[in-house]
């Protein structure tokens, strides 16, 4: 017994030292997980297709109604998107580009369902959306390459929508 004292007190030692670095790795954990940890890797992966067949829609073949469509797809299903600040930009300027009545689609192909019937939005409604979206791209994301774009048109709609009421799409 004497000598088996001396090699479970070594045997303990050695398994505090073994666990320490494992706890400092942790000293993270109380600032949340890192939101580029908690994607899904498909739905991102779908996203990015959504985006990208947007863009060609938005600014090579002006279906404003189209890009819109795609970017409400990508809003809906994947909210912490890492590009959701260009999906914001597109939907907006989509929006905004319907109301008056640019593009090669008309922006009564562009419906909302109301109750049980599918409705065309008015262009004060396209006015609206875009500024609810370009409101939630300046309020949530602060260093976007859109958000100066973004600024621009939001003084024509009358500007940002304060943090608050931008989440109500």
């Amino acid at each position: 017994m004497k000598t088996a004292l001396p090699t479970i007190a070594f045997l303990f030692i050695v398994s505090l030292f073994a666990g320490a670095p494992s706890v400092r790795a942790q000293g993270n954990a109380r600032n949340g997980p890192d939101p580029e940890a908690t994607r899904d890797a498909d739905v991102e992966k779908d996203s990015l297709h959504n985006l990208d067949v947007a863009r060609q829609y938005f600014k090579l073949r002006k279906a404003y109604v189209a890009a819109l469509q795609r970017c409400d797809e990508v809003l809906a299903a994947n909210p912490t998107f890492s590009k959701i600040d260009e999906v914001l930009y597109i939907a907006g300027q989509s929006s905004l580009n319907l109301a008056e009545g640019r593009g090669k689609q008309a922006a009564s192909l562009y419906t909302i369902h109301d109750g049980d019937k599918k409705r065309a939005l008015t262009a004060e409604e396209l006015r609206e959306r875009a500024r609810d979206y370009l409101s939630q791209l300046v309020n949530e994301h602060p260093t976007s390459t859109f958000r100066d774009r973004a600024n621009d048109d939001l003084k024509q709609l009358g500007g940002a929508k304060p943090k608050a009421e931008t989440g109500k799409q």
